[in-house]
């Protein structure tokens, strides 16, 4: 009789050194490349946190241009919106396959020209300014992507496997305290460069294992709000809707998870009153912002990450200590392979979140200060 391993999706990993230590992306490569099984080349990437200290008073855009003309039209739009500081072709290897243009841009908002439009822009802050940016050239400018547009972080995806991914954008050379990895399996969405996970808005980036059988949902839902969901895969929602529920609502992750993956109606009639009165509020609430559907997420932030699965537990995710750092992987092995020795390691249950962050101290060190932000 033939066994035939049951491959139940994507993989995917996670690290954070609470300390703000920052080490280079060798670990992550090599835990993600161990269940190189999760995936087929067809999608594979990265977020990093930490990797522009000397800009992180500055949004690092990762954009993606499939020609000339797309990077033409984006970089005079940025021209009249923001202030950027620096630019250029992001570093890379040579590959055969064909492949987009990949630039980066360390930007600021800044007034308009009219004096109606400086007005506007000075009553928002400049991540809602940044926000608004992003979602005009996702949905406007023909050929072009913003991938990440966080500070001090950026995505590293494409078309491949991990390794050939990491390999071409030179992941190994650069330093983060934080960092999350993708192996892509696409199933009902194309796989393609902008469709590679992580799915990136502002300090938010999300791998994700399984399918958000809800996307129809939480689209609608998001629209309401002025989010436009133009990347043709199923996780960008989740990465929205932290954006709406965090940046937006002021919500903390813990609250944020119950909204997610909260119990079914039939658990939540047997919890005492005052708990109850939470889920049902949050399910009246917030009711297009839970995902359905088999998943297991790992969210990086500015100064964390975030771990949950699904309701019912259908997607695995492991969970480890050692000391100051917090891994997150699919598979155990896969945390194993790159640290000996845990502290602790275990399986969440269904709905739980796992939260590290960084410690007071290394926020302010990595960010410059200490009030604490989630993107």
């Amino acid at each position: 009789m033939e066994l035939v391993k049951d491959i139940s999706g994507c993989g995917i990993a996670g690290y954070i050194n609470t300390d703000g230590e920052r080490i280079s992306g060798k670990d992550i490569v090599d835990a993600i490349t161990l269940m190189r099984d999760r995936g087929n080349g067809l999608g594979a990437g990265f977020a990093a946190y930490g990797i522009y200290p000397d800009f992180k008073e500055f949004y690092a855009l990762h954009i993606m241009y499939d020609d000339e003309i797309a990077r033409k039209n984006t970089e005079e739009y940025l021209e009249r919106k923001v202030h950027i500081e620096q630019h250029g072709g992001m570093p890379t290897r040579p590959i055969k396959k064909k492949r987009p243009m990949f630039f980066v841009y360390f930007v600021q908002p800044r007034e308009q020209s009219t004096k109606a439009e400086s007005e506007e822009f000075r009553l928002e802050e400049a991540d809602e300014f940044i926000f608004k940016l992003v979602m005009f050239i996702n949905e406007n400018i023909d050929g072009a992507f913003v991938i990440s547009s966080g500070r001090n972080m950026g995505v590293f995806k494409g078309v491949g496997f991990p390794d050939e991914i990491a390999n071409f954008f030179r992941v190994d050379e650069y330093k983060a305290f934080c960092w999350t990895a993708h192996n892509r399996f696409p199933t009902n969405t194309p796989g393609w460069w902008g469709g590679a996970h992580p799915f990136s808005l502002l300090g938010f980036s999300v791998v994700h294992n399984g399918e958000i059988s809800s996307y129809g949902a939480n689209k609608r839902y998001l629209e309401m709000f002025g989010y436009k969901c133009t990347q043709k895969t199923d996780t960008e929602v989740v990465a929205y809707l932290l954006d709406l529920l965090v940046r937006k609502h002021n919500l903390p992750l813990n609250i944020v998870a119950k909204i997610f993956a909260p119990p079914l109606w039939s658990e939540i009639e047997l919890m005492d009153e005052e708990e109850k009165e939470l889920y049902k509020t949050l399910r009246m609430v917030y009711g297009g912002a839970m995902l359905n559907g088999p998943f297991s997420i790992i969210v990086g932030f500015k100064g964390g990450m975030f771990g949950l699965n699904d309701r019912i537990k259908l997607r695995p995710l492991v969970v480890a200590k050692k000391g100051s750092s917090v891994y997150m992987a699919s598979e155990e092995s896969a945390i194993r392979f790159v640290a000996r020795d845990l502290d602790e390691i275990y399986m969440p249950k269904a709905g739980e979140p796992v939260i590290a962050m960084l410690t007071d101290e290394a926020y302010e060190k990595v960010y410059g200060s200490k009030e604490r932000s989630y993107v």
